[in-house]
């Protein structure tokens, strides 16, 4: 009894046996082992698999028999035995018959074969497709639309402020640069002063050109202007940053 134990407790902890079990081990997998969709379907291709085979080892057979026969047919009629001749014609004609029979049986099983390969084909994809959707469910739970685009947002407006500070950066680099500009231009006009006031064209000599004298003072109210637009970044900076 304990051995009879022991074979139920491992039964059930291995439902995968072996095909070629002895009766008492086979009848056990039966018993607590149930089998899957798959599984039977599988079982039934096999047996129909065997049924065309063995169908057509019979047609075979029968062909076979029947070159047979009509050669027997022939040396009798060469030998005038037209008794025999009529008997192997009848037997001829019945193992044709029986030959496309059989024939005609082998075709109905691949058909039904087919349509269970196709049924079993189309199961596993349904099944593969619920696996898709059960996946596609779970990412979908995981995007959380609100927070991507609260993300969004903070990133624009950090990528702006960004952009503002590298301008006014620029803007500062470039101020510094022109500082030397600035001042040659402010040499230039002192200059032109004093030559003014002893009565020589400093234009002449040094050739400045009309439009350059005003320099200056065009250089003065852009950067009164160049100031205002600073402090008008800086305040939408500051406003941002809130």
């Amino acid at each position: 009894s304990n051995s009879f134990c022991t074979l139920l407790g491992n039964s059930r902890h291995h439902s995968h046996l072996p095909s070629n079990l002895p009766p008492a081990m086979s009848f056990l997998k039966n018993l607590f082992h149930k089998k899957s969709p798959e599984e039977t379907m599988k079982e039934y291709k096999r047996s129909l698999d065997k049924t065309v085979r063995d169908l057509e080892k019979e047609r075979n057979k029968l062909l076979t028999q029947e070159k047979k026969l009509m050669s027997e047919m022939r040396k009798m009629a060469k030998n005038d035995q037209m008794d025999s001749v009529k008997i192997m014609a009848k037997d001829l004609v019945r193992t044709r018959k029986y030959a496309s029979k059989f024939y005609r049986m082998k075709t109905q099983v691949q058909a039904v074969s087919l349509r269970l390969q196709t049924m079993t084909s189309t199961a596993q994809m349904s099944k593969a497709m619920a696996g898709v959707t059960r996946a596609m469910q779970s990412m979908n739970a995981q995007m959380n639309i609100p927070a991507m685009q609260a993300v969004m947002r903070d990133f624009e407006r950090q990528n702006e402020m960004m952009g503002m500070k590298e301008e006014m950066m620029g803007d500062a680099i470039d101020e510094v640069m022109d500082d030397d500009g600035l001042e040659e231009d402010e040499t230039e006009l002192e200059i032109a002063k004093v030559m003014d006031e002893v009565g020589l064209d400093f234009k002449s000599k040094v050739g400045v050109t009309d439009s350059a004298m005003p320099a200056v003072a065009q250089s003065a109210a852009a950067d009164e202007e160049e100031d205002k637009a600073l402090e008008a970044r800086l305040a939408a900076l500051k406003t941002a940053m809130k």
